[in-house]
């Protein structure tokens, strides 16, 4: 598989993801990377690693989206960065897939005009990977759309019990909807209209879940809207890193604290691992006609091989067509369903 890696994306770019890059080629057999930028910055980064030269290549783009740059701006005006050049790559059937540390909103923005969406796709979604006390779980929409429709949540379900079953391997991954209570009856109108709507299904739907109960492990996908999404994800980031230094100061405060910090030092360490995001690498960008990993901007050399990874197994499994199939399947058992007539507009 050819991979696109977006050169120029992220905080410490193009040094970690140049060594991402060279890491990933140097562990699996069967990637090639297509680093996109400054083509002057990244052979300078490159010249001195060992790797197998025939399986990175460079592609020149004289612009690089910065974070302050505003949507709109990058895609009129930045039609040369490495971010807009990446993408067409994929669009012209060059590259498999897109991997960018950088500008989230200008990827998202530029893979929805120039790659689309799968057929049936109302509005794609962020798919973030979170851990539990029992492994891991699906957060989807992690931050792709700050208002949505019950529809656009159920096909959110749709896409995260794909993705749970396609990629990790769940045979039937439990779908909760993140909601203010248990209840049925709990939420506003969003959620209790995509709970009516999962209800018909043969999703295995176990109903609403708190917020408090996510990392619990008793879920595999979590529905939610994008706002709220982005909410959970950027605080359950803050709060594992307030943890870890609380610990630590704590432990300082202690008259034998350093011997009780090497004491628990290798459960520190775990704990760090397990909540780390470089462990998953990124997130995918769901329903877009084609694949589309988005990291971290504070990535890692370890963040980017990992999202190279995800990124080589979505193109491999054919992910999205594994989407248009569940969309087709559930489309019919809504319609179908005696329970009560379909909401006009459901795929």
């Amino acid at each position: 598989m050819k991979i696109v890696l977006d050169a120029m994306g992220g905080d410490h770019a193009p040094v970690v993801t140049v060594e991402g890059a060279v890491e990933t080629v140097n562990e699996v057999d069967d990637i090639e990377i297509i680093l996109v930028g400054a083509e002057d910055l990244i052979w300078k980064e490159i010249e001195n690693k060992r790797y197998p030269a025939q399986r990175i290549s460079v592609v020149h783009a004289s612009q690089t989206v910065s974070m302050n740059d505003e949507v709109s701006f990058a895609i009129r005006r930045k039609k040369d960065s490495s971010i807009h050049k990446g993408i067409e790559l994929v669009r012209n059937g060059k590259a498999d897939a897109f991997v960018s540390a950088g500008h989230s909103g200008v990827v998202m923005a530029t893979a929805l005009l120039r790659l689309g969406k799968i057929s049936g796709v109302s509005r794609p979604a962020i798919a973030a990977t979170m851990p539990t006390l029992k492994g891991k779980f699906i957060l989807i929409d992690a931050g792709a759309n700050v208002d949505s429709e019950p529809e656009n949540l159920f096909q959110f379900a749709l896409m995260g019990n794909a993705y749970a079953k396609t990629i990790y391997g769940i045979k039937d991954p439990r779908i909760a909807l993140l909601s203010i209570g248990e209840e049925d009856t709990k939420g506003n109108e969003l959620t209790k209209e995509t709970f009516k709507l999962l209800s018909k299904t043969d999703l295995n739907f176990v109903g609403n879940i708190e917020g408090k109960d996510i990392f619990k492990g008793n879920v595999d996908v979590v529905v939610c809207d994008g706002f709220i999404g982005n909410v959970v994800l950027k605080v359950s980031e803050g709060l594992a890193e307030t943890i870890l230094r609380m610990l630590k100061k704590e432990i300082a405060d202690i008259i034998t604290g350093r011997v009780a910090y090497m004491l628990i030092k290798p459960a520190i360490k775990n704990f760090k691992k397990k909540t780390d995001y470089s462990e998953y690498g990124g997130a995918p960008l769901m329903g877009i006609n084609g694949t589309c990993i988005i990291s971290h901007g504070r990535s890692t050399s370890k963040a980017i091989r990992n999202a190279l990874k995800l990124a080589n197994k979505f193109s491999k499994e054919g992910f999205k067509d594994t989407i248009t199939q569940e969309l087709l399947k559930y489309q019919k058992q809504i319609v179908e369903s005696p329970q009560e007539p379909a909401i006009q507009g459901v795929i």
